[in-house]
């Protein structure tokens, strides 16, 4: 038990302090800058027409996420993805999302038909839905 005690206690070799160099950061590969300047040329022809049509169904300023907007987006989507389906008959993947658009708007539709006819009457004439 006494050697116990004194390997306990003995003290541990004290720590060299190492010094550690900080590289600076590596510049971005010609190919990533190319890459993120053809994506930002891309990118605001959606927006803009985004933007566009949450102007012209926003209830309130600054309204994204109300049933109109949100209906209006969707059909927006639909009627591109329509588009592409008749370009593109057999693509099978697009329609399976083109039917989950659909239901997502009809499901949206039917909310604003219980909470207020009115509004529900309103989008529907405005995008030329059925019923």
């Amino acid at each position: 038990m006494a050697t116990k005690a004194k390997t306990a206690v003995k003290k541990a070799a004290p720590k060299k302090l190492v010094k550690k160099t900080v590289k600076a950061p590596k510049p971005a590969s010609a190919k990533a800058t190319a890459g993120k300047k053809i994506l930002e040329a891309i990118a605001p022809a959606p927006s803009f027409e985004k933007r566009e049509v949450i102007a012209q169904f926003q209830v309130k300023a600054g309204d994204t996420g109300s049933p109109e907007v949100q209906v209006a987006l969707l059909t927006k989507r639909i009627e591109k993805l329509v588009g592409h389906l008749k370009a593109n008959p057999s693509d099978n993947h697009s329609r399976r999302g083109l039917l989950g658009l659909v239901s997502k708007r009809r499901r949206l539709l039917n909310y604003l038909e219980k909470k207020d006819v009115k509004r529900y009457k309103s989008i529907g004439q405005k995008l030329g839905l059925g019923k």
